[in-house]
């Protein structure tokens, strides 16, 4: 039943009070709690269905983080003016909620559940997708639906070494760290990081000062929980049938570990084999007896897990034999593309990688709706494309997954740290891979590939990036890290944990854990064993192309940037555009102009680049005090003449400055269209002062100086 009781409770969090309300809005939802943070406000709403969803073997959960314009004060930028389909910044934020929340229901738990976070009030300081985490547990946690334990979610910066905890948008880009860290009360679940670079060691501390704000959190959740006198819905755990798990493990175990070992034959074949054992375990029940059968699937299942376990944990040995620490083979090829700007091929043991880097002009850059900002623009994009053919199998082809999304986000922080800034390589930029072959840790191959193409493309990164992908198997004090784990150590282990980085330090993070909770010692080894993995790597990337190539492919486009007056800028552009329009029709140059002054000149030709330049070059000159010009006499008045020195711009020839005698009439030493150089001697504002004497006078006195010369 829903919760009722109206509450609100604050609890101090960083420099701000986070307050929670329920039994407000929403009253129908199982849960729904109004969360507070700022002038950041999120609507969340939880409901479950009262009877489980027969036939399935997995938990149906799903997870909406929205982002209303309304929010911020705006109305949506795209042609409909309403909101549409997710974006990646709301799809990036459902899967936080979703991680960390998914474990903690009760085990056996099969209700088909919905958590909808809605952002109803967004301030310009506080970013609402951490504080949907909290939101997203008050309102499992204080309703009747299954969620057993609460959880909290914290972002930490870094800033002139001190860490800051919920850093404002500003703080963030200023940040060498944005880690976002979701636990339990106990322990750590899920994390996300980008980072420039920074040592393992401030990562564990940043980790340990966020579940220390976490633990608070949780325990002020109980605190909510008993004020509110919640009853949980009851749920029949699953049980095994004993006497058929003890007749499976008799009669198949030895058959399974064989199956499972990978050691002399590929995933492909190993699955094959576990397959047809499963189905003949299956076979060997009554047909007419389905729930026998359905249990026998469960045992197996089971099964499965424990040898898995059993062999990491008391043999120490990985399903292909590998030691814990042990990448598997790597081979790298770039340029293997003959038309594309920069191309890699990586391959890690079964997992592949084939990536490509595409070089592209300011107006190529993405256009994006903004909570924060409003309309907000990016020069560097990676896609990850994930096919079903990759693992052996056939699927629907259809947009990019939640899955694809979120791997694509965790390639583009690790690279975007070491990318050159525009100012230096002014282009825009985007990676895409695609997997070829899948056996865990595709994300990280793409991390290794990307780099690699942008490299093959020319692109001057400040340094190379690698990640490899490390699991955790424990059971009380026995514990087991494993290096590049595959498909299988990823399914039946505890942890998963991606960290890519430089030689200097860490660029992205991602963690997601199964288990009660790990110590400050094993996280640090875990990172430790994981920055031998990088080095690694890097070395054999290193081999196959130690640095990037001096020159852009022949086929990326040429981009010159020149600086003028940003009050030139309407010169360039002219009346409706006309004059900028006329430029690129006439170089065929792509011509993009910066509010502060800074024009890029894009195109395949040389030749048609230095036109451009010189042409914008003549429309933004502006004159300098003691530089001599060819102009041409505009007009005549009776004071003086108007000489244009430059397109568009005109200089004042006083009478008294024709010539070096008094002059009684213009029109006697001038004609309109003559040309004639003249000097300038003076600035006002936009008025130009110009004098021909002051010509005439500096060519005597140089035939003088000549005369004199040739005298000697």
């Amino acid at each position: 039943m829903p919760v009722k009781k109206y509450l609100n409770y604050s609890i101090k969090l960083g420099d701000k009070e986070l307050t929670v309300e329920t039994g407000r809005v929403a009253k129908q939802a199982d849960g729904s709690v109004v969360v507070r943070y700022g002038d950041t406000m999120l609507l969340v709403a939880a409901v479950s269905a009262t009877t489980q969803r027969e036939g399935i073997d997995f938990f149906p959960l799903t997870v909406e983080y929205r982002e209303s314009q309304f929010a911020a004060g705006r109305i949506p930028g795209n042609y409909f003016r309403r909101e549409g389909r997710p974006n990646e910044k709301e799809v990036l934020t459902s899967r936080l909620i979703d991680r960390p929340c998914r474990p903690l229901f009760a085990e056996g738990f099969r209700n088909e559940t919905q958590v909808i976070a809605s952002v109803i009030s967004a301030d310009p300081d506080n970013n609402p997708d951490v504080i949907a985490i909290t939101g997203a547990s008050c309102a499992l946690y204080l309703s009747d639906i299954p969620f057993m334990n609460p959880i909290a979610g914290v972002r930490v910066g870094l800033i002139d070494g001190r860490y800051i905890i919920n850093p404002t948008y500003d703080e963030v880009r200023e940040s060498r760290l944005n880690l976002i860290v979701a636990g339990t009360e106990e322990a750590i679940v899920m994390v996300e990081a980008g980072a420039q670079e920074v040592s393992e060691e401030i990562m564990v501390e940043a980790l340990m000062l966020a579940h220390k704000e976490i633990n608070r959190l949780c325990r002020w959740q109980n605190e909510l929980y008993k004020a509110l006198e919640i009853q949980k819905r009851e749920v029949v755990q699953p049980e095994l049938n004993e006497e058929m798990l003890g007749e499976i493990h008799r009669n198949y175990s030895e058959r399974l570990r064989t199956a499972l070992d990978t050691t002399n034959q590929e995933k492909r074949s190993s699955y094959s084999a576990v397959d047809a054992l499963k189905k003949e375990v299956v076979e060997s029940y009554p047909e007419d007896q389905p729930a026998l059968q359905q249990m026998a699937k469960t045992i197996f299942d089971h099964l499965k897990e424990k040898i898995f376990r059993e062999d990491i944990l008391d043999k120490r040995r990985r399903p292909d034999g590998r030691r814990f620490s042990e990448i598997r083979p790597i081979t790298c090829e770039v340029g293997w593309l003959p038309r594309v700007h920069g191309s890699a091929l990586f391959t890690r043991g079964e997992t592949q990688a084939l990536v490509t880097t595409t070089l592209g002009t300011k107006e190529d850059e993405q256009y994006m709706d903004d909570l924060e900002k409003g309309e907000v623009k990016r020069r560097f994009l990676l896609h990850y494309n994930f096919p079903h053919y990759s693992v052996g199998e056939v699927g629907r082809f259809g947009s990019s997954s939640r899955r694809e999304i979120g791997h694509g986000a965790l390639a583009r922080r690790a690279i975007e740290a070491v990318l050159p800034d525009d100012s230096v390589f002014p282009y825009t930029i985007r990676i895409v891979s695609d997997i070829t072959e899948s056996n865990g840790s595709s994300s990280m191959a793409s991390v290794c590939g990307g780099i690699l193409s942008l490299m093959d493309a020319g692109v001057p990164l400040k340094a190379p990036v690698a990640g490899v992908a490390m699991g955790l198997v424990m059971e009380g004090n026995k514990y087991a890290i494993l290096s590049d784990i595959a498909g299988a150590e990823d399914h039946y282990g505890d942890m998963d944990f991606k960290v890519t980085g430089t030689r200097e330090g860490i660029t992205a993070l991602q963690m997601d854990i199964k288990i009660a909770g790990i110590n400050a010692q094993i996280m640090a080894e875990a990172l430790e064993q994981a920055k031998k993995g990088r080095l690694y790597i890097l070395d054999v990337m290193a081999k196959a192309l130690p640095e990037p190539r001096t020159e852009i492919s022949s086929y990326a486009p040429r981009i010159i940037q020149i600086k003028i007056n940003p009050d030139k800028i309407r010169d360039v552009i002219g009346p409706g555009g006309k004059i900028i329009r006329s430029l690129v029709e006439e170089t065929g140059a792509k011509i993009d102009v910066s509010d502060d002054g800074t024009i890029s000149i894009a195109t395949a030709s040389g030749e048609a680049a230095e036109a451009a330049v010189a042409r914008i070059r003549g429309l933004t000159a502006e004159a300098e005090v003691g530089q001599s010009y060819l102009g041409t006499v505009s007009r005549i008045v009776d004071f003086g003449a108007f000489v244009e020195i430059f397109p568009g711009t005109d200089g004042l020839l006083h009478i008294s400055e024709i010539a070096d005698r008094r002059v009684k009439d213009v029109r006697d030493e001038l004609k309109e269209g003559q040309q004639i150089l003249v000097k300038c001697i003076g600035k006002e504002g936009n008025k130009i002062k110009l004098s021909r004497k002051a010509v005439l006078r500096d060519e005597g006195h140089k035939a003088e100086a000549a005369s004199a010369s040739d005298s000697d």
